[in-house]
């Protein structure tokens, strides 16, 4: 058989499948792995094209090639009884309840378990020589258009067919009908014993709305699905249609309570474990329906090939890392975005008091900045290795930035990735009503904000970093940062170098910190640390009823702040240095820190700097720096929340059209705020 088989896959390789050496390969005595060959080559030759092989209506080519399979059966009969005999076997042998069961669901209740598996099957061929009918069913059926031709069999084909699978095959016209039905009462059985296991889970169980497990539906889901089946079993198909409205009443109890725990998330944080247990809870109790009316249908030939075509799709998408992480990360990443956009909100300056007291605040932060400009320099000059240099520059950065925090200050570069959500909802609400007049006055607001931030940190860092080496070279005779380190900094920020492409890197820093700000925060609301830190009786009885209190609050509206700066600090100073162990010469580049470097430039070599080309083009590179930390990361954040939203921009040209008209006649409402916030 091996050796047929062999000479069809040559044959194949060449463009031409033999059907004939197909159907003299199929050995009932063959051992179970060539068995199950012989069924791939065979759904392999349903779908080999040869190019010309369509009738006038379009009925696929799977289903022509089945038709010509049975006519051949039915008119050679030493080959059917060779391909009977072997489905015979096949059907004794094989697990067929874990196909309705099983495919499409992990293991174990968990997203970074399911997606090992996912992973495993990508790199890992998979194997004929097995017992599972889930895992052989995506070896026989593949293809992407598998589903569509199996949902195009027609009634008399698949008449046929079952026929032709084994005495009590659904809709056989001598089917024995507790046969076939044998293997969908056991999955029904599987089916709901994992749902109500499921729903009986503590993760699950403890965020379900309560009113809706008041008539306990997990509880009675096992004895009203054990009811309807043994009635099946007796043959007693009446009083088991009669049951199956109060038992599919039932499911949806189920899933309505499964649905009431993103509710929970949604006020008390996101777990994307939790989300992925709620989504396979629903899905068993979507496929166990399909499995009842597949038991009690009066066509269940035409059922069961329905039913076969979705586990087709299902076999398609388990492979998929990316629709896993969509579907499982889409609830956490909108309430990310959300929170993210309700701090952002705080970046926006809508009137002058608003805009200069983002003056002031950025201002402020630059003169920490420009402390932390010439302890970057001390620590560079101690010359360690990479990894230590970078571990205390990212010490220096993080802790910058928390003090900067903690003084009610700003760094401009932080608040794209957090106004880019607060834009998108706008959007959203403005979209909903084709109002775009109030989305561009929050566009011109964004830019005015922006500008003002970079405007204030710039301002103070530059004379700060100047008159610091100027003082020092009064007092000490020489300034702190000397003429070969400057020479550096000249080399290293002009826009002649990689400038744009660190300055575009650090962009997605800045939108990555964001993100871990955002996850660090839910995680904290979902684990209630913030009650804990009241009430734990540990910290209690160590700080004090008072004071616990106080560090609760404060934690809970600054932990996402902390974990923004600190992130934020560390990848600046480590990402480089670890991506330079793998030969990747990536660096960061900051708007505010390179000016203040460039300040101490000029502070070491004096005025005449002014006269030198490369200067200039350091200048030019702090322009691009600027604008790259900004846009980069704002766009990514802004994608992140419309897709998170659901939001479509129909209007794109509309939007442009609007910013442009307010350009040309209003330019100062970009850079100037009015004496009073317009009112959306």
């Amino acid at each position: 058989m091996s050796a047929v088989i062999a000479t069809a896959a040559t044959r194949r390789a060449r463009g031409a499948w033999d059907l004939t050496a197909l159907l003299n390969a199929a050995d009932p005595r063959a051992d179970l792995a060539e068995r199950h060959l012989w069924l791939v080559r065979l759904t392999e030759w349903l779908r080999s094209d040869p190019g010309a092989e369509r009738d006038e209506a379009r009925t696929p080519l799977p289903v022509l090639r089945l038709r010509h399979l049975l006519n051949l059966l039915e008119r050679h009969e030493p080959h059917r009884e060779r391909v009977v005999a072997l489905l015979s076997r096949f059907w004794g042998e094989v697990d067929v309840a874990s196909l309705f069961a099983d495919l499409g669901y992990g293991t174990r209740m968990s997203l970074w378990g399911e997606l090992r598996h996912r992973v495993a099957l990508r790199l890992l061929p998979a194997t004929p020589e097995t017992r599972e009918l889930s895992r052989l069913f995506v070896l026989l059926f593949p293809a992407p258009g598998d589903a569509a031709w199996l949902r195009a069999l027609d009634e008399p084909t698949l008449q046929r067919l079952v026929t032709l699978m084994r005495p009590g095959a659904p809709g056989a016209p001598d089917a024995d009908r507790g046969g076939w039905r044998a293997p969908l009462i056991d999955a029904a059985n599987f089916l709901a014993t994992s749902i109500a296991a499921a729903g009986f889970s503590t993760p699950l169980r403890l965020r379900m709305d309560a009113g809706l497990l008041a008539d306990r539906p997990f509880r009675q889901l096992g004895p009203a699905v054990a009811e309807v089946l043994a009635l099946l079993r007796a043959g007693d198909e009446v009083q088991a249609v009669t049951r199956l409205p109060y038992l599919r009443a039932l499911i949806d109890a189920c899933r309505r309570a499964a649905d009431s725990v993103h509710a929970h998330l949604e006020e008390y944080g996101v777990s994307v474990d939790i989300v992925f247990e709620v989504e396979q809870l629903k899905s068993r109790a979507r496929r166990l329906e399909e499995v009842l009316g597949c038991l009690v249908s009066p066509q269940p030939a035409r059922d069961v090939a329905r039913v076969l075509a979705d586990l087709a799709e299902v076999a398609q998408r388990r492979r998929s890392l990316r629709a896993l992480f969509a579907r499982h990360y889409s609830l956490l990443a909108r309430k990310l975005t959300e929170r993210n956009a309700e701090t952002g909100s705080h970046y926006i300056t809508r009137d002058r008091a608003e805009y200069r007291h983002m003056l002031g605040a950025a201002a402020g932060g630059g003169a920490v900045l420009a402390a932390t400009t010439f302890a970057k320099f001390a620590i560079a000059a101690l010359g360690m290795t990479a990894f230590w240099t970078g571990l205390w520059s990212g010490v220096n950065y993080a802790a910058s930035f928390v003090l900067i925090m903690l003084l009610g200050f700003t760094v401009a570069t932080k608040q794209p990735a957090m106004t880019a959500p607060a834009m998108a909802a706008k959007l959203d609400e403005q979209m909903a009503d084709h109002q775009l007049g109030a989305f561009v006055d929050e566009v011109a607001n964004l830019i005015r904000s922006q500008a003002a931030g970079i405007f204030g940190n710039l301002a103070l860092v530059f004379p700060v970093v100047l008159g610091v080496q100027w003082g020092s070279a009064l007092l000490f005779g020489q300034p702190l940062v000397g003429a070969d380190t400057a020479e550096h900094v000249l080399d290293s920020l002009t826009l002649l170098g990689p400038t744009a492409l660190y300055a575009a890197f650090t962009g997605v820093l800045l939108f990555a910190s964001s993100l871990i700000a955002g996850w660090v925060e839910n995680g904290f609301v979902f684990h209630r640390l913030d009650s804990a830190i009241a009430h734990n009786p540990a910290f209690v009885s160590r700080l004090g009823a008072a004071r616990a209190q106080r560090w609760s609050r404060w934690w809970r509206a600054n932990v996402s702040g902390v974990a923004a700066n600190v992130s934020l600090g560390m990848m600046l100073g480590l990402v480089p240095a670890v991506l330079g162990f793998f030969a990747l010469p990536l660096d960061v580049r900051h708007v505010t820190l390179s000016t203040g470097q460039l300040a101490a430039a000029v502070g070491a070599l004096g005025s005449e700097i002014f006269l030198r080309a490369d200067f200039w083009w350091c200048v030019a590179g702090i322009v691009a720096t600027g604008m790259l930390n900004v846009g980069v990361s704002f766009y990514l954040a802004f994608k992140l929340a419309l897709r998170a939203q659901g939001v479509q921009i129909r209007e794109r040209a509309g939007i442009a059209r609007a910013v442009r008209t307010r350009l040309r006649r209003r330019p100062l409402s970009f850079l100037w705020p009015p004496k009073v916030a317009v009112q959306p």
